[in-house]
């Protein structure tokens, strides 16, 4: 059973994540403002990890340097504050199913980032260099193919929604573009954009754990900024409107509690969890499980329609994303088995 566990672990993650893309979706065609939803979430995470960092972490706070409060001020901002509200007005303007599995690109993304910085290496004269390259471009094809192919409709799931989520999603006519419509093309755009700066935001986390390796101080410090900067952010937005932040007792209020304990909360240790165990590129290889269950769940509880086409873009990316994962493990075989040649004893020193 112990065995196992991994694996259940992996599978609860998706299904966090594919109830985050459904509950987010069903707030914003409710009307919820996605600036504002962004505070809620960010302030519902602070108040979850910061007694628990207070209780636990109060004799590390004191290590902390103005130098890495600004670096932290910085990838909060970066990570946290624009890239979620990137990704949440695009969630507005595409789907929950498009949003799934835009997130498949993102540890391309972060590989196509690390390759600029000089943090990766490839070799087109190896399997593992082209298996590299080949996946950066099935991921391309695969963004592409969301943002202009829409192709006929699927009904995977019955189109019959849950009571409580018919009322969410009573305007999506108004609040969801038609696919392959401006709005739409502009959604998927965006939503690569913010997959950008979150990669972007891991490559240098994975930089700053390095020289400063507390993971509970570093991610409740960079809630509480991103807590600041989203309420500068929902201000500016909505000038000073603050009749778009009246918290109801409704889908809006599921998806802010939700998004904040258990996507921030939960996820958090289970993902630490399981990479601690296994490894972050057997959780990245669970990735494509999220993208399938959304499908299944958008369509039953929001009556969303899924095209061919998300389809067709989601399998691009899943394949770009494995093909990435596989030139990856390939090339830290490789490099293994040249260690251990590099470390065998020579014939004349086992004569010696």
């Amino acid at each position: 059973m112990e065995a196992k566990k991994p694996y259940l672990i992996a599978v609860v993650i998706q299904l966090i994540y594919a109830g985050m893309f459904v509950v987010s979706k069903a707030a914003f065609d409710h009307g919820v403002n996605t600036f504002v939803f962004i505070f809620y979430r960010m302030a519902a995470a602070s108040l979850l990890l910061l007694p628990v960092a207070i209780t636990l972490q109060r004799k590390n706070v004191r290590s902390m340097s103005m130098g890495l409060l600004l670096k932290l001020f910085f990838y909060a901002l970066i990570g946290n504050t624009f890239s979620l509200n990137l990704y949440n007005v695009s969630m507005k303007w595409t789907s929950a199913t498009v949003a799934s599995a835009s997130s498949n690109s993102m540890p391309v993304i972060a590989f196509c980032l690390a390759l600029l910085l000089r943090m990766e290496a490839v070799s087109l004269r190896s399997r593992s260099g082209v298996a590299k390259v080949a996946g950066v471009a099935l991921c391309a094809a695969g963004v592409l193919v969301l943002a202009f192919y829409a192709g006929p409709a699927l009904s995977p799931v019955t189109r019959r929604r849950a009571a409580f989520f018919a009322a969410a999603h009573h305007a999506t006519d108004k609040h969801h573009p038609a696919s392959g419509g401006t709005a739409w093309v502009e959604g998927a755009f965006f939503m690569v954009l913010a997959n950008v700066t979150w990669a972007l935001w891991i490559v240098l986390q994975s930089a700053l754990l390095k020289e400063y390796p507390n993971k509970m101080l570093v991610t409740v410090t960079q809630c509480v900024f991103s807590m600041t900067q989203s309420f500068v952010v929902a201000v500016v937005a909505e000038r000073g409107d603050f009749s778009e932040w009246k918290l109801r007792f409704d889908i809006s209020l599921l998806a802010i509690l939700y998004t904040g304990f258990v996507v921030t909360g939960v996820s958090y240790y289970l993902q630490a969890w399981c990479m601690e165990m296994k490894g972050p590129v057997f959780l990245a290889m669970s990735n494509p499980l999220c993208f399938v269950f959304t499908i299944f769940c958008s369509s039953f509880f929001l009556g969303e329609i899924v095209h061919l086409g998300s389809i067709v873009g989601g399998a691009l990316l899943v394949a770009g994303l494995y093909s990435v994962l596989w030139g990856k493990s390939r090339e830290a075989m490789e490099s293994e088995a040249e260690g251990m040649e590099d470390h065998a004893p020579s014939s004349m020193d086992e004569q010696a």
